[in-house]
């Protein structure tokens, strides 16, 4: 977790979760986290049982040209990596669990530039079952936000219980939060559905890559 907008919407969720799961969503104000609104995003499961958007800022928006609202989460990733995603989301939603993801966006006319996206569970009953994510960009170059987003490419995922293992926020002094481990359910299929994965202690790092 580098980014400050994933650092920040981190704090903000696991103080208001106070030791549950996750808090609920009419606890979330947007005004505690008005600095980060335009890159934050809430998705929820519509009747088909796909991940969908139900809000997403503006800045967001813009990356990918589009309004994003009603929008399948999944359909931002390569076909490839979509089921993975989709199974990822849903651990979110149904176990409670973290995603942090990094990856590459490619734009319509070939540039590309870095991302980091947290995923963090809401409270919104078995009914309805959403979650709150922010979307950091690495750099800002000029063009991001102008030429939108086309496809992705996962770098690196972690999937983390935020009940079980201490986690330590690379070159950023350490926050005082709950332990945090991967869910051991998810990640023999995700490393099966993906084909391509390294153990590293508590994590599973997943090696991104176009196959040309």
């Amino acid at each position: 977790m580098n980014q400050i907008g994933s650092i920040t919407l981190f704090q903000y969720w696991n103080q208001l979760r106070d030791g549950r799961p996750a808090p609920k969503r009419s606890e979330v104000e947007p005004a505690d986290i008005k600095s980060l609104l335009a890159d934050t995003f809430i998705l929820e499961r519509d009747t088909r049982g796909e991940a969908v958007f139900r809000l997403a800022g503006t800045r967001l928006c813009a990356y990918y040209g589009r309004e994003l609202k009603g929008f399948s989460f999944p359909s931002l990733w390569q076909e490839k990596d979509q089921r993975l995603v989709s199974r990822l989301i849903h651990g979110v939603f149904d176990q409670k669990s973290l995603l942090l993801l990094t990856y590459e966006g490619f734009s319509r006319n070939g540039r590309s530039n870095k991302f980091e996206l947290l995923a963090l569970p809401l409270d919104g009953g078995v009914e309805n079952p959403r979650c709150l994510g922010v979307v950091s960009a690495a750099n800002r170059p000029f063009w991001l936000g102008a030429d939108p987003l086309a496809d992705a490419l996962i770098d690196a995922i972690r999937v983390i219980d935020p009940d079980r293992e201490p986690m330590f926020l690379k070159n950023r002094p350490a926050i005082d939060v709950p332990s945090l481990v991967p869910t051991e359910l998810d990640a023999p299929e995700t490393i099966s559905a993906l084909g391509r994965a390294r153990r590293i202690r508590h994590l599973v790092v997943f090696d991104g890559g176009r196959n040309e």
